[in-house]
């Protein structure tokens, strides 16, 4: 059916064929997209003409009027219908009202969204003047039907008082626009984003629109257009796909929206998103700066031209470097630069504009990516100096950063950056797309460029170091390779390259050994210096590591996380050095632990002890020292049962464990029998630590039976909160080979849940192999820990057994 007759049968079939007629077209495969909105706008405006023009007498001085989106003559499958009915003042109340109920009934009766006004073109300017998103509505006015005089004479009313109350109120838009931003935060790197209201999104491309209507300023057009297209698409999908008129692009419809636009999977959907929002997002920036410009220069203009006699004062250029100067608060390319016989202007300027903190021109980006040459391999050193340069520049980087990528300048310095460019972190950890978690990660590492001997080693790895995520596999493995090629075509020598490729590879290492391993077991740290092999390499890893982490996110570093890997960067650093790692002694008990012990043997029952860790206070002077958690000690007379009882004790009550202890201490002479001594490091998931005489009382009737944690742990998991649609993937449980000589290291990968510990404990208990410390580490939703166990007497477990009790603990952790 054609789109005459589509208006036919709505005209003819008044509110069914209309519903009738809009069903149709929105399930019609041919047609999507741009057409899809105008014909859905088009059935629309003949539907409510229609119904305006349906009275016995054709009513004089009033018209409908669409305004917002309907204005711009884009409708959404499940879109809000903005409408005004203007009169002139001069019709009957008896007349209007009437007419208005003939309009908005029929629109309510079929479930429609309907935004609706009945006002005068002097009421409507009125509100316009009290209300900027009435405003920034009138703006798009579109007449429908009635008086078509009266919907011109108020557009032409309203864009007059847009333009000249334009210096008032843009910088109110702005301000809107900025609290949106701070509201929703930015679309291009959030996993459910709101394309609409995040920064980026649909509501600034309208803000773009309405300051090109002031003639104050005009956002740059190269690819708006599309960007804002590819958004309303998107949204398209969304209304079709949930039914429901929603903006939020949730995880749960990701992949149904991603097949009915086409595309491979849900990860290119989002990466198609953030393409646009940072089109929409840079065209924002560019716009609102020379709005400023203009504004500022309109303030002082009058002054100027009154001290000069009228004369036009020239703009001020101070020279920043070779052909690089700022003006006007931006920086602009010298009258005397040559960007096609200097290819590496764009990183002197980059680096000449992050140093000063000041962005660069949209004019000076445009230039030298329209005429400059492509740096020669290996680049000479001027151009890695300034990439250097701006790397260490701080978060004036990120600005300046995003300017040249905007523009496609990144990918033509580096190519292999087009495989990261946009692309989305699935990850609770992760706050940023990997792009910009590696600039993020530059920034952070320029404050640690003190602490390192190679800060340009530093800043370089800190740029590559994820490199590899745009390719299959480990991404450590993979950018290890990426990182020797492009260390080397900028220009690093056959050492350096090494040291780079080294740094990437291995990440992840003192981290994950920190968190995972026991720092006592003298192959864990003889593992760590033989990958990294240098003491150079170390301090370099050791602030890329901290780097890494801080901008990753909150979940990702953490006071006792930095405690723990600076205890192994100095453990290893000492066998750098050449000491030999000596096999562990058993540590005598402490005063405390004694005690502790004895008082278990004598009343047959546990004694806990809580108490708070810290570390030293930091070197400023109003440093204080930084809880990292608090240390709960618990001594049992030996027997079985004891590591998931504790366990699931401390998940009833909501606390975390982040390492975990557990060895049999023999009483002192002529006190017969030994007691099993638990140290434990938790935190509280939220409020205060509850009082050790509690997790007392509930660990007794655990272990007598009185109190069924596993149900009770079991009654919580089923009332855990879970994302509609989201299934976590299946915990992995494997043996790490060679991690130790006094046990056998069990990793366990899985969802964090409560009570997870418990189970593993559990589990380990009913396979007869004693626990000698648990590593446990969660990174958002996902827990990964390390259990180093030993068989009854104390040794590691045969290769076989070892691999049976994975099989039998990943068994458990999957039912």
């Amino acid at each position: 059916m054609t789109s005459t007759d589509m208006r036919t049968e709505a005209e003819d079939s008044g509110p069914s064929g209309y519903a009738a007629a809009r069903l149709r077209l929105l399930q019609e495969g041919a047609r999507s997209g741009p057409p899809r909105r105008a014909a859905l706008a088009e059935l629309t405006d003949d539907w409510l003409s229609g119904l305006f023009d349906a009275g016995a007498d054709q009513p004089r001085g009033i018209s409908l009027v669409a305004v917002g989106g309907y204005g711009r003559g884009e409708l959404s499958p499940r879109s809000d219908l903005d409408l005004v009915l203007l009169h002139d003042g001069s019709a009957d109340p008896g007349t209007v009202a009437p007419l208005a109920d003939r309009i908005w009934y029929p629109v309510w009766d079929l479930g429609l969204a309907l935004d609706h006004s009945v006002r005068t073109p002097a009421e409507a300017r009125k509100t316009a003047g009290e209300d900027l998103k009435v405003q920034l509505g009138l703006l798009d006015a579109r007449h429908i039907a009635g008086d078509l005089g009266l919907t011109a004479g108020l557009r032409t009313a309203v864009l007059a008082d847009w333009r000249n109350q334009a210096p008032k109120r843009l910088p109110e838009l702005q301000e809107l626009c900025a609290e949106r931003a701070e509201r929703q935060g930015e679309l291009q790197y959030l996993l459910e984003p709101d394309l609409k209201e995040a920064r980026g999104g649909l509501r600034d491309a309208t803000a773009l629109r309405a300051v090109a209507a002031s003639w104050l300023a005009d956002a740059p057009r190269e690819g708006l257009a599309d960007a804002r297209k590819r958004l309303l698409d998107v949204r398209d999908a969304l209304h079709l796909a949930t039914g429901r008129a929603t903006d939020r692009l949730s995880l749960q419809e990701q992949d149904q929206v991603a097949a009915d636009l086409g595309l491979l999977d849900a990860d290119t959907l989002l990466r198609q998103v953030y393409e646009a929002a940072r089109v929409v997002s840079y065209a924002s920036d560019v716009t609102w700066r020379e709005v400023g410009r203009v504004l500022r220069s309109r303030a002082v203009r009058p002054r100027l031209r009154a001290m000069l006699g009228g004369g036009k004062p020239a703009p001020e250029r101070s020279p920043l470097a070779e052909g690089v100067v700022e003006q006007d608060g931006e920086v602009v390319l010298a009258r005397a630069a040559r960007p096609e016989r200097d290819p590496v202007l764009p990183l002197r300027a980059a680096a000449a504009a992050a140093q000063a903190g000041l962005p660069l021109s949209l004019h000076a980006v445009r230039r030298m990516a329209a005429a400059t040459r492509p740096l020669p391999t290996p680049w000479p050193a001027e151009a890695r100096e300034q990439l250097v340069t701006l790397l260490g520049s701080g978060p004036s980087t990120i600005e300046v950063w995003e300017a040249l990528e905007a523009e496609g300048l990144i990918t033509r310095l580096l190519p292999d950056w087009e495989r990261v460019r946009c692309r989305p972190q699935r990850n609770a950890v992760h706050i940023w797309t990997v792009d910009r978690h590696l600039i993020e990660t530059a920034v952070r590492a320029a404050e640690f460029t003190r602490r390192v001997h190679r800060p340009d080693l530093l800043l370089v790895s800190a740029l590559l170091h994820d490199i590899g995520k745009g390719w299959p596999g480990d991404h450590s493995v993979a950018g290890e390779i990426i990182a020797r090629d492009v260390a080397a075509r900028i220009g690093f020598d056959r050492a350096d390259v090494a040291t780079l490729a080294t740094l990437v590879r291995h990440h992840l290492l003192l981290v994950e050994t920190a968190t995972r391993r026991d720092l006592e077991d003298p192959a864990t740290v003889t593992s760590v210096a033989e990958a990294v092999g240098s003491q150079g390499t170390l301090e370099l890893l050791h602030a890329l590591t901290e780097a890494d982490a801080l901008a990753t996110g909150p979940a990702a570093w953490s006071s006792w996380r930095g405690s723990l890997v600076a205890d192994l960067v100095k453990r290893v650093s000492a066998v750098l050095a050449g000491d030999d790692p000596e096999e562990p002694e058993a540590a005598a008990p402490t005063a405390e632990q004694e005690r502790l012990a004895i008082e278990a043997f004598r009343t047959g029952g546990p004694v806990l002890a809580l108490r708070a860790q810290t570390e030293p206070p930091t070197e400023e002077p109003s440093g204080d020292p930084e809880p990292l958690g608090v240390e709960l000690l618990v001594a049992v007379p030996d027997q079985e049962g004891v590591l998931p009882a504790v366990a699931g004790v401390l998940a009833m009550h909501r606390l975390t464990v982040r390492t975990a202890e557990l060895r049999a201490l023999d009483l002192p002479d002529g006190v017969p029998g030994s007691v099993l001594l638990l140290d434990w490091r938790v935190a509280a998931e939220y409020g205060s630590l509850p009082q050790a005489a509690r997790l007392r009382a509930d660990l007794v009737r655990v272990l007598d039976g009185s109190l069924d944690i596993s149900g009770r742990l079991a009654e919580r998991d089923a009332a855990y909160p879970r994302r509609r649609g989201i299934v976590a993937p299946p915990a992995r449980v494997s043996v790490a080979s060679s991690a130790s000589r006094l046990a056998t290291v069990i990793e366990v990968r899985a969802h964090d849940a409560p009570g997870l510990l418990h189970r593993i404990g559990r589990a380990l208990e009913n396979a007869h192999v004693r626990v000698r410390s648990a590593h446990v580490s969660t990174l958002g939703a996902n827990a990964v820990d390390a259990f180093y166990v030993t068989g009854p007497e104390g040794a590691p477990l045969p290769g076989e057994q070892a691999a049976s009790v994975a099989r039998t603990l990943e068994d458990t952790l999957r039912e």
